[in-house]
């Protein structure tokens, strides 16, 4: 007979009393419908646990059941094209059992049980396998070959080899034996703790960026495969869509994409429009090498901090295969607001803003899985982590930004003003930066331009000048200004216009690549030149804008096609030839 029962319930917070057989993070089973949970504070009166379903009708006197494991998910074939709760429950499949809303104690197995995998064996009788070794490989989409692998901390020779077939995921296919004699067993999948990092050989030097086709980034405030970004803005600035076309168009292998407390409508739209896109690099369905979790608002708020680690858990599954994964969680605020709401349960010494006082040390252990690495297989991989964060009153002076801006390297910072203007993407180039300029520069001036880095420094020069200017004319009017700092403000409208801010749904500036975004930059800057040229000869500004080649400038991301780029080249003579009418 079990002899551990509740004692107290609340909220999501079960305490056991007299308990000594559970530990520290173990996942338990709570109630009669075997709720998951796990175990967040043992005292030698009362064990305490957190519960990621909802505890509606639990009652004190129920049986807690312990699992001596920690909350760990299942690594296989199926994980891509698949949508998760935060604890990786296949949505679709409780769909079909249950209907649109999910019940508690529903035990659908993470992965289709009964699906076949084309497997083709890597090794043969006779190998030694050490941890990490790839086993054999499974076709898991069009776009995505599954590798097998040997579990971290596993070794042997191999004793047996399984016929080239289909397999179901449970099914074995190597059996080794390891170094202490006993014989194992590997099959089509892998469990491994969510709060538990994947070990891997080593953490190489980050120098490779993460290419997303928008400017703004690309350009101005670039991350690099391997590195941390955070997101931060209020209300409707755009945090959600910006990942969305980051998450479209970056060259990233694999997306995993969390929604970690937000709005359902908002995941149903993620949901439908990534069943929709197509990936521009192969044509096929996009959702070929995409990951969703979805944790929205109305499911049970401890369920959130464990969508955030079985999201990195998925993504590290995959960079231990080679691949470059990127994870877009949207949003930590409403993780950290999950925290703050168990904190308080549990009767914790809150901290700034009522948010416990690790808050930091979980932000931090979030952002280091981060990393560009070479896998126990001697391949290289990595996880590249974008957070957006949602400060209440778009107030960036709260715990949850701050905090984050410590331990991430990339800064975008939306701005309210810019979002209402409908400038997309709406991020304040005064208050973002990036620390990748410098790890990446030797990478765009070999594979770009030797020149991109120059011309880039020269346009962020121009933006800083113009917010000084902008202070005296918003007091005295622009009019007082002399003209080369008219052409200032001017050129730089260009840069706003022309350059950052970019149309998603036009189907030449939705992505832009390298080669174009370097030729628009010379286009500005020769026009910039040429201009100053100009009024040193004594000629007014106002009759270098009745040209009208200022807004032939900013028209050109629409008039010239991605794959026309020698059309850029015309703008130069363009340019000479409309400066050279002004009498």
């Amino acid at each position: 007979m079990n002899e551990n029962v509740i004692y107290s319930i609340n909220g999501p917070v079960v305490t056991v009393k007299n308990a000594s057989e559970f530990s520290m993070l173990e996942m338990v089973y709570v109630g009669h419908k075997k709720l998951m949970g796990e175990v967040i504070s043992i005292s030698r009166d009362a064990t305490t646990i957190q519960v990621y379903e909802s505890t509606t009708g639990l009652q004190p006197g129920e049986p807690v059941y312990a699992s001596h494991q920690p909350i760990q998910v299942t690594l296989g074939p199926g994980i891509l094209r698949n949508i998760f709760d935060g604890i990786e429950r296949p949505l679709r499949a409780i769909a079909k059992e249950s209907g649109a809303f999910i019940e508690t104690g529903s035990a659908v197995a993470p992965l289709d049980e009964e699906a076949l995998w084309q497997v083709t064996m890597k090794v043969k009788i006779g190998d030694k396998l050490v941890g990490g070794q790839i086993y054999a490989t499974v076709p898991e989409t069009d776009l995505i070959e599954h590798r097998l692998m040997v579990p971290p901390h596993m070794s042997g020779e191999v004793v047996w080899v399984g016929e080239n077939k289909t397999y179901r995921i449970h099914d074995e296919v190597v059996k080794l034996r390891l170094d202490n004699g006993d014989v194992q067993a590997l099959t089509l999948c892998q469990k491994w703790p969510i709060k538990t990092a994947r070990p891997v050989k080593e953490r190489l030097p980050i120098s490779i960026p993460l290419v997303t086709g928008q400017r703004i980034f690309d350009t101005l405030f670039p991350i690099a495969k391997g590195g941390t970004a955070a997101i931060p803005g209020g209300f409707g600035t755009g945090k959600t869509m910006t990942q969305h076309q980051l998450a479209k168009w970056c060259d990233a292998d694999i997306i995993v994409y969390v929604g970690c407390g937000e709005r359902g409508n908002e995941m149903t739209q993620v949901l439908e429009e990534f069943s929709e896109l197509v990936d521009p690099k192969s044509q096929k369905p996009l959702t070929d090498r995409t990951v969703l979790i979805a944790n929205t608002s109305n499911m049970p708020v401890a369920a959130r901090e464990a969508s955030i680690y079985t999201g990195l858990t998925l993504a590290e599954y995959y960079r231990d295969m080679g691949y470059h994964v990127a994870i877009m969680a949207d949003s930590t605020s409403r993780w950290a607001e999950a925290l703050r709401e168990i904190s308080g349960r549990l009767e914790e010494m809150p901290a700034e803003e009522g948010f416990p006082a690790y808050l930091p040390s979980r932000i931090s252990q979030f952002y280091e899985r981060a990393g560009y690495m070479r896998t126990l297989n001697g391949a290289e991989g990595s996880v590249s982590i974008i957070g957006a964060v949602s400060p209440q009153g778009a107030d960036f002076s709260e715990p949850v930004t701050q905090n984050t801006k410590r331990f991430v390297r990339c800064f975008w910072a939306l701005d309210k003003q810019l979002a209402y203007a409908r400038h997309y993407f709406a991020i304040n180039w005064n208050e973002s930066y990036s620390e990748y300029v410098n790890d990446l520069s030797r990478w765009y001036m070999r594979n770009v331009d030797a020149r991109f880095m120059n011309c880039r420094q020269q346009l962020t020069a121009l933006l800083a000048e113009e917010t000084k200017l902008m202070e005296i004319v918003k007091l005295i009017g622009s009019d007082v200004l002399p003209d080369d700092q008219k052409l200032v403000i001017e050129i730089s409208k260009v840069i706003r216009v022309g350059y950052l801010q970019q149309n998603a749904f036009h189907p030449e500036d939705t992505y832009v690549p390298l080669a174009k975004q370097m030729k628009m930059m010379d286009v500005i800057l020769y026009l910039y030149k040429q201009s100053k040229k100009v009024l040193s000869e004594g000629k007014p500004m106002s009759l270098i804008l009745k040209t009208g080649i200022f807004d032939k400038v900013i028209k050109m991301k629409y008039d010239v096609a991605n794959n026309q780029l020698e059309l850029l080249e015309t703008y130069m003579p363009m340019i000479d030839e409309a400066l050279a009418q002004i009498e």
